[in-house]
């Protein structure tokens, strides 16, 4: 697997601060695409030992909230399979940080035995997720009053949550929280 950057500090991305990692390769192709360059999955350097004791240096100090997975795409089988050690040894180090993922295939698709992102890596590399940011971007649901997202579509899912009821639990919207707070 590659990888076009690593951000560390990125407020962006998920609650808190956090460090991003940004995979390449994609076989979404999301029309205007924020980082097209990151389709080829040859894109930026190899991702190695070397690098994941550096995203493990980048998450210890104690006010990174934890790891955003971008890209590119996290959900192609290829990143899968090489990403899931990975997350293993970021929840041993740091059992107490939040895994954030954002994946342009929806949760159904993930969970779809026979589809295209579904692999033997897929369900333990949920397990370890706290928030699935999914669906793909499309233009004509972009909306940027939303909260680290780009499209209306996507959702922002819990999934400690979704896991504990067993139905899909989203994050709420910074202007749904504002909302509530008037009517109060």
């Amino acid at each position: 697997m590659y990888y076009g950057t690593i951000k560390n500090c990125d407020i962006a991305n998920g609650e808190g601060v956090r460090v991003s990692l940004f995979v390449s390769g994609c076989t979404n192709h999301c029309e205007h695409c924020f980082q097209p360059e990151t389709w080829d999955f040859e894109y930026g350097q190899p991702f190695t030992a070397g690098t994941e004791t550096e995203i493990l240096r980048l998450l210890a100090p104690s006010h990174i909230a934890g790891l955003s997975l971008l890209g590119g795409e996290p959900f192609e089988p290829a990143n899968q399979r090489v990403l899931l050690p990975f997350l293993r040894r970021v929840r041993e180090a740091f059992p107490a940080k939040t895994v954030w993922c954002y994946s342009g295939f929806t949760l159904d698709e993930l969970q779809t035995d026979g589809s295209y992102p579904r692999c033997e890596a897929t369900d333990e590399m949920l397990s370890l997720l706290d928030v699935l940011v999914d669906g793909r971007f499309i233009e004509e649901y972009k909306d940027i009053a939303l909260r680290f997202r780009g499209s209306r579509n996507q959702r922002l899912i819990d999934l400690n949550e979704t896991r504990r009821t067993g139905n899909i639990v989203c994050l709420p919207d910074r202007r749904t929280l504002a909302t509530q707070s008037k009517a109060d």
